[in-house]
């Protein structure tokens, strides 16, 4: 009982810090997006290919990890998503990270 105790509480930490970075409504991604923020779609390209958001950028998470200056200036607004949400707020934490403050995790594709 008490493993599972334990496993639920490293669970629900792991949930909250993949999580908490910027998540944004759909209807506020969208705001953001018409008032100029730039649109990144951290999938693959394989994945990209296969269906995005209308304008969007494709910079895969892999290659942010090795280049993050590849998104662009600091002071700009990033409003990123990929398949499920995981890849994108671990690439808002990386943004973030290397010192941009505008940073919006939409999470899923499914939620524009």
């Amino acid at each position: 009982m008490t493993t599972w105790i334990v496993v639920a509480v490293i669970a629900a930490a792991l949930w909250y810090y993949l999580f908490r970075f910027g998540k944004i409504s759909s209807a506020e991604a969208h705001q953001r997006v018409d008032k100029g923020a730039r649109l990144i779609d951290v999938r693959t390209p394989e994945e990209f290919a296969g269906g995005h958001i209308a304008g969007a950028v494709n910079i895969p998470l892999s290659d942010l990890q090795s280049d993050v200056d590849r998104v662009g200036p600091k002071d700009a607004e990033y409003v990123l998503y990929c398949a499920s949400g995981a890849r994108s707020a671990a690439a808002a934490r990386m943004l973030k990270s290397a010192g941009r403050e505008k940073v919006y995790d939409l999470g899923s594709i499914g939620r524009w």
